[in-house]
């Protein structure tokens, strides 16, 4: 599917943010993210970014790369936003560690 403009803008901050937390987490324990609250809440802040991208991409978009778990992006960016004093330190690290670099890789493609 060829990408409009909104779309590809989206996408490009969606990886971005991507790119941050890998690097915020690159190198760096769970212990250590726990303990470094300011790495923690760059984190949660790029996660954030990345399910406000993935709230504004099209439906069309969204639609043929149903692939994609925009609804638990997008979830997850809804609990970070208005239930923090919820979140769980691991699952924003599972999040960063098993799911970001597998999403960068996956859409690089459309950039």
């Amino acid at each position: 599917m060829p990408l409009n403009d909104k779309d590809s803008s989206y996408l490009w901050d969606i990886v971005q943010a991507g790119k941050e937390i890998l690097e915020f987490i690159n190198g760096i324990s769970y212990h250590k993210f726990c303990e470094k609250k300011i790495i923690r809440y760059a984190v949660e802040r790029q996660l954030l970014v990345i399910g406000e991208a993935a709230n504004h991409l099209s439906d069309e978009f969204k639609a043929s790369e149903s692939e994609f778990p925009w609804e638990k992006i997008i979830g997850m960016r809804n609990i970070i936003a208005h239930e923090y004093g919820e979140i769980l330190e691991e699952r924003i690290w599972a999040t960063a560690n098993d799911h970001i670099k597998p999403l960068i890789d996956s859409l690089e493609k459309y950039l």
